[in-house]
């Protein structure tokens, strides 16, 4: 009961927060229709190859430093400024993993309102502005005599900066972003800012091309001061650059970080160092908190939002969220690193697939795998909001290939069940078990658990009543026959046993197989399981893991290929239909979707997954665990009544576009 009364109260003060949300949304849009010249980059029409720009340059300093004979030719500061763009794109990517690994498990969030893909997609464009000042940097070096052979420090010149940025800089860019602000001018170029309510660390950098020109231009007056008067160093131009980006994105990062113990011990900083949650205040109230970096501007003008003390101290408070629902999956290749949510936004709001340039990123994948290895725990990967229920994914730091090492099982079903357990002592209600988390060959199902811990509380839920309805109801209307192929699991041994009780007859190729799906079915629909040694007999396939290329070259032209085990089968075949895994379309209201799930095209989600959902939803009381079963029908119809959608081939292709 008081759990109810909890999530009611929750929502009605939910339900206030969107209303304002949609509204002010609405209203951005709405004076968004009015693109100023130079929004678009110039470079767009390059797509990834956008890069290309940089290369003459980069191409230039390498050639110079280590090919010229002439020693005054090489200049370590001109070789460095590709270097420096890197580091800034880890940078960027550091904070973007660290604020949704924060804000995911909530503790300190700023704003509950979701991201959803629109904005992943209006964002994906944010090393733009890290191209545009490579360029900058370059043909300034080219330009100018005075930034050649820089020396590493000059303490003269951090002061001149230090002091121009605090000066000039922060006065200039107050009233510049006033100015944006205007109508004339937000129409046509701030508005795309301010269309991200909910910020993440690279909101910052999200401005049309024109914007970023004006902002160079405040922000080179330091730098070019330093250069200008012989007073530059290597270091001070790294340190600014770091610093500007540092704020940027801890300003758009949506978590409060800064502790209050240092505004105590130096009161003055408030008005030199802004927080979070200050500047989150600007994208939700527009017309206050306008400063850059230092608040003192609002201070001064009475542009301060009364709100920015409240607001960040309550946040500070915030602790971490306590889910309803917990979905427990694990890594895939050593390249799913990349599409988790935490890795790169891009490509985890696109299907998982390879990409040509993983091979360039082998460092960074080593050193994640050798990360995995050694952390011992399993971590939050994403948080999702479905009507009241607060969801939580997350992931076991174990690669698909290790569940297949029987010395690797005990360490796997440990961490599985400490998962458990967590999920036990924080009054969680259903755990589901996703991908190989819950292998019969690991823990029977997921029964081991159960065994182990007679006392749980949590459900422990593995799916596969669900992912059974989906598999049947994706078989098209009319079909007489299937053959079933694959190796055996639960679900396969389900499915059979449904169809044969439906009248549809069941095709084995195996004599194995035959026998031991016969001695699981009841008499009576043991009439229905044929063995043959033909494989033209059925256009439909129902398939499992460990269907061969071989196999799938045997089926006859068209066939339409379903399957019903986790991970979807190599495609050997283009004039054949493979349909996805086992999954449904997820209805509008749940919220915070950024991600695909997997190789599910977007707002997609795997049925054992749905199924802890549905579990919470229709309050059933009992484990689906080892040789447990729900109603399939009666699964089947939940899903449809709490807005799933069964995914058609139509969807499928739909999604992916």
């Amino acid at each position: 009961m008081q759990w109810k009364q909890r999530l009611l109260r929750e929502d009605r003060g939910r339900t206030k927060l969107q209303g304002l949300y949609f509204a002010k949304k609405k209203l951005y849009k709405s004076m968004a229709s009015k693109p100023g010249i130079l929004t678009e980059w110039p470079w767009t029409f390059l797509g990834n190859f956008k890069y290309l720009v940089l290369a003459p340059f980069v191409g230039h300093s390498i050639y110079t430093y280590f090919m010229s004979k002439d020693e005054s030719q090489r200049d370590i500061g001109y070789l460095i400024i590709l270097p420096l763009l890197l580091s800034r794109v880890i940078h960027n990517q550091i904070w973007i993993s660290l604020s949704r690994y924060r804000t995911a498990k909530g503790n300190n969030r700023i704003v509950d309102k979701s991201i959803e893909f629109d904005q992943i997609d209006r964002e994906s464009n944010w090393d733009d502005q890290i191209i545009f000042n490579g360029l900058i940097y370059y043909i300034g070096y080219l330009l100018l005599e005075q930034a050649h052979h820089l020396p590493l420090w000059r303490t003269d010149g951090i002061i001149i900066i230090a002091l121009l940025h605090i000066g000039p800089v922060e006065f200039l860019y107050y009233w510049l972003h006033r100015a944006l602000h205007h109508h004339f001018l937000y129409s046509r170029y701030h508005s795309h800012h301010h269309s991200s309510i909910v910020t993440e660390p690279i909101t910052s950098v999200i401005h049309p091309f024109a914007e970023h020109i004006s902002y160079f231009l405040l922000f080179s007056i330091p730098l070019l001061t330093a250069t200008l008067t012989g007073t530059a160093s290597i270091t001070a131009f790294g340190a600014y650059i770091t610093y500007i980006d540092f704020m940027n994105n801890m300003g758009h990062c949506n978590f409060e970080l800064i502790p209050k113990w240092i505004f105590s011990i130096f009161p003055a900083l408030k008005y030199l160092v802004y927080t979070p949650s200050y500047h989150s205040l600007h994208h939700t109230q527009f017309r206050t908190n306008y400063s850059l970096f230092m608040p003192m501007y609002d201070y001064i003008y009475d542009t301060l939002d009364k709100s920015s003390d409240t607001l960040y101290e309550k946040s500070l408070e915030r602790e971490a969220e306590l889910p309803d629902v917990v979905h427990l999956t694990h890594l895939t290749t050593p390249e799913s690193i990349y599409h988790l949510r935490l890795g790169l936004a891009s490509l985890a709001s696109k299907p998982q697939s390879s990409k040509w340039y993983f091979w360039l990123m082998w460092p960074v994948t080593l050193w994640s795998i050798m990360i995995t290895w050694i952390y011992g725990h399993t971590f939050i990967v994403e948080r999702n909001l479905f009507k009241n229920l607060k969801l939580q994914t997350w992931a076991i730091p174990k690669y698909r290939i290790q569940y297949f090492m029987k010395w690797q099982r005990e360490t796997i079903n440990n961490l599985i069940e400490e998962a458990i357990m967590e999920a036990d002592q924080k009054d969680i209600k259903v755990l589901s078990l996703g991908l190989l988390n819950q292998e019969e060959q690991l823990n029977s199902n997921g029964e081991l658990y159960i065994k182990r811990n007679p006392q749980l509380k949590v459900k422990v839920i593995d799916g596969s009543s669900l992912a059974v309805a989906v598999v049947i109801n994706s078989i098209p209307k009319g079909t007489s026959q299937v053959v079933l192929r694959g190796r055996l699991s639960k679900v396969a041994y389900s499915i059979a046993l449904a169809l044969c009780q439906g009248g549809i007859q069941v095709v084995t190729l195996d004599q194995e197989e035959y026998r031991r799906l016969k001695t699981k079915l009841t008499p009576e629909a043991a009439t229905n399981l044929v063995l043959s040694k033909s494989y033209n007999i059925s256009k439909t396939w129902l398939v499992g893991d460990g269907l061969s290329e071989d196999e799938q070259l045997k089926a006859p032209k068209g066939t339409l290929f379903i399957p019903y085990s986790q991970f979807p089968p190599s495609k050997a075949r283009k004039d054949c239909f493979y349909f996805s895994t086992p999954a449904m379309i997820t209805p509008k209201h749940l919220e915070n979707v950024d991600s695909c799930e997997n190789w599910l095209p977007r707002r997609v989600m795997s049925a054992w997954r749905i199924a802890g959902i549905l579990h919470a939803l229709e309050g059933w009381k009992e484990h689906e665990c080892g040789n447990m079963m729900f109603d399939i029908d009666k699964v089947w119809k939940a899903s449809l009544d709490h807005g799933f959608c069964p995914l058609t081939m139509a969807s499928v292709t739909e999604s992916k576009n």
